[in-house]
């Protein structure tokens, strides 16, 4: 499976999120696409809940937010369903070999038995509406997470593929990767 690098330029395309919003990649905005594991992960859900606790500070930034889960859209919405930016179904995995988007692997595996992880997952279970919903039923749980910051030429000026489960940018990490890449497509 390829990888995307900075600078490479994703093709204009249309999604459409879990309560039916029609979303366009690149957009009118940056665009910070997420790709997250199953609907009920632990970690995933706990890091969405805190990007929705700064949707005014992302969106002050100049950012929309899209999520993918490969869950099927029946399964997101009691649990992504009311965030406050757009999430998508991807249950085939299309989007995400599109990207690039790896898995994880007994060599990854090891590599995600960290003391952040195992405090991420288990602060995540404690939020998790249900067991059922953290474990979920029938879903892959072999997913990696990864992000894209994508300007609205389409150019990719920021990119993290994760290489464990809590592998992904914070709130912080994102607004001051966007600003630094804003001074740089600012600047000759």
């Amino acid at each position: 499976m390829d990888t995307l690098r900075r600078g490479d330029v994703v093709s204009p395309r249309s999604f459409t999120s879990i309560t039916g919003s029609r979303i366009t990649v690149p957009g009118e905005q940056v665009v910070h696409l997420q790709f997250r594991r199953y609907a009920g992960c632990p970690v995933c859900n706990l890091h969405l809940h805190q990007m929705a606790q700064r949707i005014d500070d992302i969106r002050d930034a100049g950012i929309r937010e899209v999520v993918f889960f490969h869950s099927e859209a029946e399964v997101m919405l009691p649990l992504q369903g009311r965030l406050p930016f757009d999430t998508v179904a991807d249950p085939e995995f299309e989007v995400y070999r599109e990207f690039g988007v790896g898995r994880i692997t007994w060599r990854n595996a090891w590599r995600g038995l960290t003391w952040r992880s195992w405090r991420s997952a288990a602060r995540g279970l404690r939020a998790a509406p249900s067991l059922r919903s953290a474990l979920g039923d029938g879903e892959t749980k072999l997913g990696l997470p990864a992000e894209f910051l994508i300007a609205r030429d389409g150019r990719i000026v920021a990119l993290r593929y994760g290489r464990y489960v809590d592998d992904h940018w914070s709130v912080h990490e994102l607004l001051e990767i966007s600003r630094n890449a804003a001074r740089a497509l600012r600047s000759p």
